[in-house]
């Protein structure tokens, strides 16, 4: 089944590298759209049939884990898969943020990794 991808990065070049593996992965994808901020992940998501969310934590204007907060609140879309994408090292955060049910994914990350996290959390 074809799925739709959102990524939300604020670095282009990150942004660039994540729609290429997922491209490269095998995945079968229809779109993949893209978001600089959680704020305008958030947007994405009232305007896109979004499947699947690769989200970061530290951005600007809106950070990832806010935008995850509201995207679990809202019921249109609390159970679209998540996968985080980070540099994040607190082992204690990465341990709730898989406590909420979505997928963590260390920057840097290979192709094989990403996928069997996108596996995991959205099946195929």
């Amino acid at each position: 089944m074809k799925r739709n991808y959102l990524i939300v990065e604020d670095e282009p070049t990150m942004r660039m590298v994540i729609r290429k593996v997922l491209l490269e992965s095998g995945l079968e994808i229809d779109k993949i759209y893209e978001a600089n901020n959680g704020k305008e992940g958030l947007q994405a998501l009232e305007k896109f049939p979004i499947d699947v969310m690769l989200v970061d934590i530290y951005m600007p204007v809106m950070d990832g884990m806010e935008m995850l907060d509201h995207v679990m609140s809202d019921p249109r879309f609390e159970n679209i898969p998540a996968v985080v994408v980070s540099t994040e090292n607190d082992e204690n955060r990465i341990d709730a943020i898989i406590r909420k049910g979505i997928g963590f994914v260390h920057k840097p990350f290979t192709k094989e990794l990403l996928k069997d996290q996108i596996i995991k959390m959205a099946g195929e």
